[in-house]
């Protein structure tokens, strides 16, 4: 039976990199980061009884479905609880009272 060290020195030499999984953001990022973001932080100082208004023109061409889903992705995972609602134009969202 060979020994741990003989056996570790028949493996083939590693491709990737090894990181430390607590070094890594746990949280997602993805393409829509930075318009969400905004959103949110936004939402943060609407009044109860009012509700954002976003051009849907002004969102890049991000479709409603990938809009509404990113932000309410990014609310759960900050503890916000919110609703939407979209026409022709825009899309509204407001914070559900508490």
């Amino acid at each position: 039976m060979a020994s741990r060290q003989q056996a570790a020195s028949k493996l083939p030499a590693l491709k990737y990199r090894r990181v430390d999984l607590s070094s890594l953001r746990k949280g997602r990022r993805g393409k829509h980061h930075e318009l969400v973001e905004g959103i949110l932080e936004e939402l943060e100082g609407v009044k109860p009884g009012s509700a954002l208004e976003i051009p849907l023109a002004d969102v890049n061409g991000i479709g409603l479905a990938n809009l509404r889903s990113a932000v309410h992705r990014a609310s759960t995972s900050a503890g916000m609880d919110i609703e939407t609602l979209a026409d022709e134009n825009n899309f509204y969202v407001w914070k559900t009272p508490a």
